[in-house]
């Protein structure tokens, strides 16, 4: 009948097992990236900021057209009715048009400015979240290379000793059960580091490097508490002082400038415009060759500029309501995260106070008690998977914490 006595080979087995184990899985040389620097190439290469230096190019270059004047009729007339007399007419705007459409190309270009800031704001969030899933992904893998080690060295050890009749068929198909199910899910984590690679990789321009992040995310975990707790110290009250430096409610704050320049505009267009031109005279023999023309241009078709200014109205109008959404979106974004962070900073917490600790305890004393047969191989197999079911969900927590951080520093324009 079977026993809780410790059988020698399978001790031998599980020694040599924890020693290998210890040292960690060997890596390959690598390229490490660290965040700020990581940072840094993306704001440089990604086509979002080329983009931003386009649109704000072509608003400089409106802005220097905002002076522009109609084009010049060139007419030929017969005031004689004997022959045809060149002439030249140029309608010039009121200087309050030129001025308004000044001011409108200047409300384009910080438009266009604000925009390049929400694009760097949404570059940066996504590197920090790329590079987080590296990091996640990276530490899954120490991980699960740890426990399946484990598993598969207890497998052998377990499929030799059921052959040698000194341990049941149960603790064997436990044993291979546990091993493949870590196996698979070593197997999963591998496909998951080279995602995170590559998406890293296409953000810093370098799509197939071997990218390795340059800390480890289970050593963030104590500095993660301390600067997620300064910030949830410091945060404001109101949501409205929260996001006050979101970029993309500048955005749209700007967007409401800019409709207001094209309410001005409209209005200083329905003013007359001036008229003035040389004509040839009529008569070859006339003492004076050429003869000034003056004229004023009057806004008669009151309905078109009406029509325009209802729809520059209400173009402001919708854009103070934009104004108005992104605020409560922002907000109510803002909540969210909020609501997270300080669920997995109580989270983390644990994690760090009991949680590893007691998984520590957990290998230790279920080792030491297996190898005084003072308990059952499946107790072993069992102890074994509560601690790495506790270190897994410390990780993920790291994970969701620096996520949830990373979300609400961008909501803050951070």
């Amino acid at each position: 009948m079977y026993t809780n006595r410790i059988n020698p080979r399978l001790l031998s087995w599980l020694l040599l097992l924890l020693l290998g184990a210890a040292g960690g899985p060997a890596w390959a040389q690598r390229v490490v990236v660290r965040l700020d620097s990581a940072e840094q190439q993306a704001l440089r290469l990604h086509p979002r900021l080329r983009q931003s230096a386009q649109e704000i190019e072509e608003q400089r270059a409106l802005r220097r057209g905002s002076f522009s004047l109609r084009n010049p009729d060139f007419l030929f007339s017969a005031p004689t009715g004997e022959r045809w007399a060149p002439g030249v007419v140029q309608t010039i705007d009121f200087p309050s048009v030129y001025r308004r459409q000044a001011q409108a190309a200047e409300a384009g270009i910080s438009l266009a400015e604000r925009g390049r800031d929400v694009n760097r704001a949404t570059v940066r969030r996504e590197v920090r979240a790329a590079y987080l899933n590296l990091q996640f992904a990276e530490a899954q893998i120490r991980q699960l290379t740890y426990q399946d080690s484990l598993f598969q060295a207890l497998q052998t050890a377990t499929e030799r000793l059921f052959k040698a009749g000194e341990v049941t068929a149960l603790q064997q198909v436990s044993t291979e059960a546990e091993a493949r199910q870590v196996r698979n899910q070593l197997e999963q984590a591998a496909v998951d580091l080279q995602s995170a690679k590559r998406r890293l990789g296409l953000l810093l321009g370098q799509p197939t490097a071997d990218l390795s992040a340059g800390t480890d995310l289970r050593q963030t975990g104590p500095d993660l508490a301390r600067t997620g707790g300064a910030l949830l110290a410091g945060l404001p009250v109101e949501d409205s002082a929260a996001v006050a430096l979101s970029p993309t409610l500048a955005y749209s704050a700007q967007n409401v400038e800019l409709s207001q320049s094209g309410i001005s505009l409209v209005r200083a267009r329905r003013t007359p415009a001036l008229t003035v031109g040389y004509q040839n005279q009529g008569f070859a023999e006339s003492p004076y060759k050429y003869r000034l023309q003056f004229g004023v241009s009057v806004p008669l078709y009151f309905w078109t500029y009406r029509s325009q200014l209802q729809a520059a109205t209400a173009r402001s109008g919708a854009a103070r309501a934009q104004v108005q959404v992104q605020r409560l979106e922002l907000g109510t974004q803002y909540q969210q995260r909020l609501s997270d962070t300080r669920k997995f900073s109580a989270s983390l917490a644990y994690y760090e106070q009991t949680g590893l600790p007691q998984s520590t305890a957990i290998i230790s004393q279920s080792q030491r008690l297996f190898r005084a047969g003072e308990i059952s191989y499946l107790v072993l197999i069992q102890s074994l998977n509560q601690a790495f079911t506790i270190q897994n969900a410390y990780l993920t927590t790291i994970r969701d914490y620096s996520q949830a951080l990373i979300e609400l520093n961008y909501l803050r324009g951070q």
